[in-house]
Formats: structure tokens, C-alpha cells, sequence
């Protein structure tokens, strides 16, 4: 299991509640998603991300699917031009303390 974690931070929040909605369609139409959650940021810390999300995946070879997916590809056009920045990990060991 591939767990890809990725941080969003907007130019401009206005587009946040749009994003959000986008990113949790994409199961619908990319069955590579074996799991997706996604989160706004409440708290408003200095230096927050907006986003959060958190997507598993069966292994490498099912992550690459969904990166190369047309819909997944159709999101980033729309996102690209709104990023301030993005941080992504991927990892095959979450551990829980």
C-alpha cells in the first residue's frame, strides 16, 4: 500500500471549497484510488497549507495510473495556475505512535 499525501496552499482561498469538491470526485472516475481524504485547514497557522490530501493506492504501479490519468491530468491544468505551493510525500510506512 502507497500512501500520497499532498499539501495545497492557494493563491487565493476563494478557490478552496472548488478544489475540494474536484479532488473528491476523482475516485469516481479513477479506480487506481484505492482510499481519498481531503481536508481545509481550520486553524489558519502561519505558513498552513489550504489542503490536504490523502490518497492510498494498491502499489507504485497503481499511484503512476492515477498520476497519469486523464482526469487526474485535467484537474492539474485547472489547478496549476492557482498553486502558491504544493508538498507532496509518498510512503509505503505510516507509522502510528
Amino acid at each position: 500500500m502507497i500512501t500520497h499525501v499532498v499539501l495545497l496552499a492557494l493563491n487565493d482561498p476563494a478557490d478552496r471549497d472548488e478544489a475540494v469538491a474536484r479532488l473528491s470526485a476523482l475516485p469516481q472516475s479513477i479506480p487506481e484510488i484505492a482510499t481519498l481524504q481531503v481536508g481545509v485547514d481550520t486553524e489558519a497557522t502561519d505558513g498552513a497549507s489550504d489542503i490536504v490530501l490523502i490518497t492510498t493506492h494498491d502499489d507504485s504501479s497503481s499511484l503512476k495510473a492515477y498520476q497519469s490519468h486523464t482526469v487526474h491530468q485535467e484537474f492539474l491544468s485547472w489547478l496549476r495556475p492557482k498553486l502558491a505551493s504544493r508538498a507532496v510525500v509518498d510512503t509505503n510506512s505510516l507509522n502510528s505512535i
